[in-house]
Formats: structure tokens, sequence, C-alpha cells
């Protein structure tokens, strides 16, 4: 089809953009090694299997926002199927009366299915775009109070117009081309759409027709050629960036589980995160993930409630911040300003409640929750900035061993009820399972009900269990959460070193944060133990018959799922067997199960105050309780008891919240 010069002009074309492409790619590479550890490939079959299954299934993108999702996917398809597409054209242009994938059966099917997805993914982008830039629906929006690179208020739009419009003409362009080649050699079955585009050509001139053949192919093969080259700038990068942060991301036990920081290495200058180059490989590598789809902040409790945070707006800034540095960051130069100069505020860096919520929404698997974590440690450890409020809890974590900063005994709570029977360790030596009572078991009036209750479950079931009473210590949650890892490091070695010398096996606990920290994250420091939630535990007593159950009436409950139960350690059934084995109604929450909203309690929140926004995050979830209709609040956590028993006060409510281990103590036969 091409003369001879328009196939010289043509590989001259190709070699530009493919040097203009290996000099935008190699900085891009170079930004991203900057990073600190490495980009995992451990595993490598199973990581390409999950990273094409990302790509090619869009299993990530069809989560959430189906409709929508669809026509997304049905754009990613496209950008697949044209690699193919482009492929053929390219043969057609350089080899005479060449027909890519023949004329046979296979060559027919794929026109049929090139010409109708060809439509499907024009009328996508026409959607989006008239989404964005007609519609202006508001979940593309980012709040004012929330920080925004200056360049990136504008320049989403600009890159978002830019692309969407690329893609409509290229595969417009190609799709047009089509009709004009079916114009001269006539219709083609396999090819209805573009057939009856080409009735429109008829009264053309065959010369003109040719013109307009060749013009589409150029405008289709070009706009590839010129757009690769612009292709790390744009956010439209995720096409590519995404599956490869499937592919090379850390292979986590937990979401929320941070890698420890060796503080015997004198070598170690910087702990934590300050600047751009400090984050891992990965974290660096988000920012070129990011669809922007702001799906993170729909699900953000702090976002929803009006705070300054966006995981979103994060990620955003630092893809700004990187393509107007990239030069001197691909160079080695260090950066001239702190991540909380450009990429949140310190008012964002404190309102996270490292609830997971937007590690588990994210299409493209982007972390940002790691960010926010490590970038405390920096202001923890380097800069001792931090709010006021958590030094009460540092210091009682590091005096008394626990958060509430209380000196008194760990074993108070089971002495005051003489209903139930707990003996320690040292009093019970040859117990089968060790109950991990927790700091809020131990000195929370609310906890204490929890720890009483599951005490007394252990009891009606003949389970021989032990307590390490005051050789237990806070596992150190919520010290690590708040960016205190030297302090969390003392905790977590204490304890592995009294739970290894005791050689304990099987370890039951009633805090979802010291399960978390228990299971996932002690293995760093030689602590292996099997570990598992109280909720877990019941549900085996139950099915083994080992709990007799009074028949009262069915009371009508909304289970609120505990972020570090569910979305961090994947426990979503066990507590509604409990209930529903119990005659309990478990009425569901709009948000539930992965996307259950958080108490606001998790990741150091607990201790202070909540930064400002326009909501308090319990509120809203208390909220969202009663209109269910339920008659108590259920809960696994202490954390979200506090929190949800604190909204119900605060709002003046009849409607209690209760741990499951109390509904269940209370059914259960004298």
């Amino acid at each position: 089809m091409l003369s001879l010069i328009e196939k010289i002009l043509f590989i001259a074309a190709v070699v530009l953009s493919l040097y203009l492409s290996w000099k935008s790619f190699s900085t891009l590479i170079k930004v991203i090694y900057r990073g600190q550890s490495k980009l995992h490939l451990d595993n490598l079959s199973s990581r390409i299997v999950q990273a094409l299954s990302v790509l090619i299934i869009q299993k990530t993108v069809l989560k959430t926002r189906f409709v929508i999702s669809f026509l997304h996917s049905l754009i990613a398809w496209a950008f697949l199927l044209y690699f193919l597409v482009n492929l053929g054209d390219v043969l057609t242009g350089y080899i005479h009366n060449f027909h890519f994938l023949g004329t046979g059966i296979v060559g027919n099917i794929y026109r049929l299915f090139v010409d109708i997805f060809s439509v499907l993914a024009l009328i996508s982008m026409s959607f989006f775009l008239i989404r964005r830039f007609i519609w202006g629906t508001e979940r593309l929006k980012i709040r004012d109070n929330v920080l925004l690179n200056e360049k990136a208020k504008s320049g989403m739009r600009k890159d978002s117009l830019i692309v969407g419009f690329f893609i409509l003409l290229h595969i417009g362009f190609r799709f047009i081309g089509e009709s004009f080649t079916l114009c001269l050699i006539g219709a083609d079955l396999w090819q209805p759409l573009a057939s009856g585009l080409s009735i429109l050509w008829l009264p053309l001139p065959e010369s003109a027709v040719v013109f307009m053949q060749h013009l589409s192919w150029w405008l289709a093969i070009g706009l590839i050629l010129a757009f690769i080259p612009y292709f790390p700038s744009s956010k439209h990068i995720h096409l590519m960036m995404g599956p490869l942060n499937f592919l090379t991301r850390p292979n986590r036990i937990a979401p929320a589980v941070l890698e420890p920081i060796d503080f015997e290495n004198d070598e170690i200058e910087q702990f934590g995160v300050a600047m751009l180059e400090h984050l891992d490989k990965n974290q660096i590598l988000d920012a070129y993930v990011c669809i922007m789809c702001n799906r993170c902040q729909d699900v953000c409790p702090a976002y929803t409630t009006g705070k300054e945070l966006s995981p979103s707006a994060l990620e955003i800034n630092k893809r700004y911040f990187i393509n107007e540095n990239r030069q001197k960051l691909a160079a080695g130069k260090e950066s001239e300003f702190c991540l909380l100069d450009y990429a949140l505020s310190r008012s964002a860096l404190w309102a996270c409640t490292s609830c997971a919520a937007c590690v588990e929404v994210c299409p493209v698997g982007n972390e940002p929750m790691f960010d926010i974590l490590n970038i405390r440690r920096d202001r923890v450890l380097m800069e001792s900035e931090f709010p006021k409020e958590l030094q009460t809890a540092f210091n009682g974590m590091e005096r008394n061993q626990n958060p509430w900063n209380i000196n008194e005994d760990r074993l108070q709570w089971a002495k005051e009820d003489d209903g139930i029977t707990v003996k320690t360790v040292e009093e019970n030596p040859d117990y089968e399972i060790l109950y991990w009572v927790g700091c809020a078991g131990a000195f929370d009036q609310k906890g204490q009900k929890t720890a009483q209750s599951f005490a007394k479950i252990l009891n009606k079931a003949n389970i021989n269990f032990a307590v390490l009473g005051n050789q237990e210590n806070c596992t150190g949650d919520s010290a690590r959460r708040a960016g205190n890892e030297y302090l969390f490091a003392m905790m977590a070695e204490a304890n592995v070193e009294t739970l290894n010398k005791l050689k304990v096996k099987k370890i039951v606990t009633t805090c979802p944060h010291c399960l978390h920290t228990l299971k996932n994250e002690y293995p760093q420091f030689g602590g292996n133990y099997e570990v598992i939630h109280y909720t877990e535990y019941i549900y085996e007593l139950i099915k083994q018959n080992k709990l007799s159950i009074k028949k009262e009436n069915q009371i009508k409950v909304t289970f609120h799922d505990p972020c570090y139960l569910g979305r961090q350690n994947n426990i979503y059934n066990a507590p509604r067997e409990d209930l529903k084995s119990f005659g309990f109604k478990n009425i569901e929450m709009d948000r539930n199960r992965n996307n259950s909203f958080c108490c606001g309690a998790g990741g150091g929140q607990m201790w202070k105050e909540e930064e400002n926004g326009n909501e308090v995050i319990r509120q809203n979830r208390f909220k969202e309780a009663q209109a269910t209709g339920a008659e108590i609040i259920a809960t696994a956590c202490p954390f979200c008891m506090t929190m949800m028993s604190d909204a119900s006060n605060e709002l003046e409510s009849d409607l209690q919240a209760k741990d499951i281990a109390e509904l269940i103590a209370d059914r259960l036969i004298d």
C-alpha cells in the first residue's frame, strides 16, 4: 500500500520515536531505581500469572463501579488488541496485497472482532471524555483542603484530554482508514461497521479515497510513534506500570506489615522516609502506576470525613514532583524538598488510620498507606515531631508496657470476676493454648468485660488455657503504626523472648491488633506461633459441640468488621457464624467485609485527637449502623468497641455496642 518514499519516511519516524522513547523510559527507570530496597521477582512464574491476569482479565478494576469499570476495561482491552492490529497494519502497508491472518476463518473472525471492538472502544472513550469534561463528575475531583500540586490542578485535565483524543484519533483513523480501503476493494461482510461507513465515500473520486486511505494510515500509526515518548509523562503509563507493579511488589503476609529497621546497623543514617528517594522502589513506582480514579479517597475514612488526606493526591503529587525534577533525580541528585513539602500536609500525615482500605480497593496495586507510615517513622525517629497526645501512649508503652500508662496488676480483670477461672502459665504449665489478653483486656473497662466473657466461654468448653499475667506486655502495634519503630522493636523483642522461653505454640487473642502483630510481624523478630482470633476459636468450639446454647428470642445485630480482623487478616465468616449459631440475626451495613468502614481508632488514632474535618469517623460509621435498624452493634475488637460506644454517647443514641464474646457468654447455659 505504501509508496517507497512513505516506507523510507516511516522507518525514519520509527527510529526517531525509538530514540526519544529510550530517553524518556530510561529516565523513568533511573528515577525508580533511586528508591530503596528492590523490585521483587521471587516466585516469578506466579507473579507473571498474577500480572497477566490483572492486565487481561481486569479483575482488580472490575471490583467496584462495575459499569464504568467495564467501559474502562474495553479501552484497556483495545490497548492490548491494537498491539496486534498495528502490527498487521504496518505489514499491510509494506507488503503488497497482504492480508493479515489471511482470508480464511481466522482472518474473518479477527476482522469482525476488530471492527466491533474498535467502535466499542471509541464509544467508551467518548463516554469518559464527556464524564470528565462535560458532566464534571465529583468522583474525579479532589477537595480544596487537600494539598495538590498547582500544575496538577490543570495538568490532570490536560493530560486526560491529550490521552483521550489520542485514543479517539488513533482508533478512529484506523477504523476510518479501513472504511476507505473497503470503499476501494468492496464491502466486507466480516467488517459490517466499517463497510457501512465506506458507503459514504462512494461518491468520491478514487484518487481522493486513496489519498484518505494513506492519510488515515499515517495518522493512526504516526500517533502511536508520537505518543510512546510522551507515555512516561502521562498518567496512562499505568497501562504498562500497573501489571509491572503486581509483578514486582512485595508479597506481604498482610496489607499493613511493615519492614523492620535494623537499628544495630551503624551505616543506616536515615530512619523512615523524608525525601522521595528514601521510598522503596515500589513506592516510587506507585506514582507512575496511579490511575487517578480516586477510588482510594472514596473509601478513605479520613477523606470521607473531610480531613486533608487523599491517598490519590499523594500519588499525584509524587508524580508531578518527579516530572518536574526527573532529570535531577535520574542524575542522582538529592531532592530539594521533603515529601511533607509537596506530597501531603502534616495534618494528612496524622489522619491515616492504617485501615488499608486504599490498598484493598486500588485496581493497580498501589500502597499509599506505606508512604504515610514510613514518613511517620521519619517524623518520630529523626525529628521527634508528632502529635503531643501520642507522647502519653509512648511513655506508657515504654514505662508500664501499655498505652494507657497504667501501673497496675494485669490480672485484675480476672480477680474481679468470681465466676471465671483464669490461671497463669506458672500455675498451669501444661496449658494447651495461651490466651493473649492484650492491654485493652487488662486495663480498659470495656475490654475487661470482653476478656471476662471469653474466659467464661473457655471455662464452659473445658479448655485448658493459661495467660501470661504480668509477664504479658503490649505488642507495640500502636507504636509501630504511629512511627515509633524503635519502641515497637524493643517491645517485640521482649515479648518474643518471653514467648520463646515458655515455648508457646498456639495463641488466641481477643484483639485484632494483637492478632496482626503477633501473627504477621513477630516472625520478623524470631517469633513464630499459631495465632488465631477468638471468633475463629469459638467457631471451632461450636463445630465440636463444646458449647451449650440457651434457646432465646432472636436479636437483630449489625456486625462491624474491624479493619485489622477483616482487611488485614481476611477473617470475615467466623464472627458471622458465631452470631448465627447463637441465635443472632445479623443485618449487614452497606459497607461490610472487605469494604467495611473504619471505626477511626487504628494507626495510633486511639491515643490522639482526630484531625480536623467535617465529621468524626466513628460517628460516620455509627450512623450507618443505626440505619440498619439493629438493636446492637456487634464487634470483635476493643478499639472498635470504644469508638462505637463513644459515638453512641456523643449522638445520644440507645443503640449499644457489644463484643461478640459478651453476646455469646450471655447465651451460654449455666
